[in-house]
């Protein structure tokens, strides 16, 4: 199943060029369907939410149940236990403890000259999330919920908007209901795919329209987003899951095994590689994926994603691995080696690290605290974990004084005039002219 590749070697190469093939993309006819189906929900509103919503989703929705209710909500908690509550009260302090460290504050300075310098940060209006359905329903993404929601609640935005697709029957898991009430979401709505992108981007009569759209889905919603990035902002366009452990010889294979399964369940176009100094850890470790894949729910797909984008190489010594891990930038890196601390300094590009053997890329998932929507396919060179700061927008604040416009009038008149702009020249010798009164 895993096949050993030593690096560097031509073998190595075509395997990371095959694996960087894995980009976010869709034939020109789901793109066209797509913008169909914005186009539609732009020019009908509701009318095209409820289409589409009853002919994918739940066939007898009402127009009225479009937004879930207050007694939705009530019910919801009397359908879970404690348990369930307390587990993702748990989670959410975690999370929320965890992100309060990036709020930022506004800063403001004064200049001997009189000038007035600073940056106002303030919240977005709005913000909406979105939440695949999962399975009918019937699996809730309680996950995403918490870590889209509890960064844009920190982040003090005022108006909170979840969708996700209804059942069959037109309700929502209460699993899911409770989790956002937890958040603190202020309303819910019963619609998904595109057009729950569409009715977020432009508002309905029943749907207002956000600032910021956040959270996962397929490449319907994937494409919804793109398209309608720039009238909106949004968090990212994510690609498929990928996890890359750097292992030497004290590594536990069936450890190693069980990380790799993890991300593969999610979808045949997932990545999960091995980096190792080790040539006998390699096989150990393919023989515990053929042992727990047997036990695996989702085998056909994890045995897609190995077969197609897994990888073990082989490599001289651990510097050379991470400077390999570098180079793929993955979603998530494990350092499954004696001393992980000693690696950490030397990661540059990585959408979260997982430090020794006791942190599976799960615990990252869903409880320690950090978020889980991280860059994919290669994007962590340059971009960064959904947080606070996906929220916040920065507004730089100028108050210049008669002191220092005299003394950078002249320079900023010519910086105009070499850029032939003349109206912006013209806009700083008026005022040098009127210097007197």
């Amino acid at each position: 199943m895993l096949k050993i590749l030593p690096y560097p070697s031509d073998e190595a190469e075509a395997r990371i060029e095959q694996i960087g093939s894995r980009r976010i993309g869709a034939d020109a006819k789901i793109e066209t369907r797509v913008m169909e189906i914005l186009e539609a929900v732009r020019a009908e509103g509701d009318e095209a939410l409820l289409r589409y919503t009853r002919q994918f989703d739940a066939p007898e929705l009402a127009p009225s149940d479009l937004t879930v209710t207050e007694a939705e909500i009530r019910r919801a908690y009397d359908a879970v236990d404690e348990d369930f509550l307390l587990m993702v009260r748990t989670a959410a302090a975690n999370i929320d403890a965890f992100h309060r460290h990036q709020l930022r504050t506004s800063y403001f300075t004064t200049c001997p000259d009189g000038t007035f310098l600073g940056q106002m940060v303030r919240p977005v209006a709005s913000a909406g999330l979105y939440v695949p359905g999962g399975k009918g329903g019937e699996t809730p993404l309680i996950s995403s919920v918490l870590m889209n929601g509890l960064p844009a609640r920190i982040a003090g935005v005022p108006d909170l908007a979840l969708v996700t697709p209804p059942r069959r029957d037109g309700s929502i898991n209460p699993c899911l209901l409770v989790a956002a009430s937890e958040v603190g979401i202020h309303r819910i709505h019963k619609i998904g795919s595109a057009w729950a992108i569409a009715a977020l981007a432009f508002g309905t009569g029943s749907v207002s329209r956000v600032d910021v759209i956040v959270g996962p889905g397929n490449i319907y919603v994937t494409l919804a987003k793109k398209l309608v990035s720039g009238m909106v902002g949004i968090d990212m366009l994510a690609g498929p899951s990928e996890i890359l452990v750097v292992a030497d010889d004290s590594a536990r294979p069936e450890y190693i095994a069980a990380d790799l399964l993890s991300q593969a369940e999610h979808d045949p176009m997932a990545s999960a590689i091995l980096i190792t100094t080790d040539a006998t850890l390699v096989g150990r470790v393919d023989g515990a994926l053929r042992e727990q894949m047997v036990k695996l729910p989702r085998s056909e797909i994890a045995s897609r994603a190995i077969e197609n984008y897994g990888a073990a190489f082989l490599v001289e010594n651990l510097e050379q691995g991470i400077e390999l891990a570098n180079r793929l930038a993955p979603e998530h890196l494990e350092l499954q080696v004696r001393e992980p601390l000693a690696l950490l300094g030397k990661v540059r590009n990585a959408g979260a690290v997982f430090m020794g053997e006791l942190t599976p890329e799960a615990v990252g998932d869903y409880f320690a605290g950090p978020n889980h929507v991280l860059p994919t396919a290669g994007t962590a060179r340059f971009s960064s974990a959904l947080g606070v700061e996906s929220f916040l927008k920065r507004t730089s604040v100028i108050a210049y004084s008669r002191e220092a416009l005299n003394r950078d009038a002249a320079s900023i008149v010519r910086l105009a005039e070499l850029e032939g702009l003349e109206a912006h020249a013209a806009s700083v010798r008026i005022r040098m002219d009127k210097r007197g009164n």
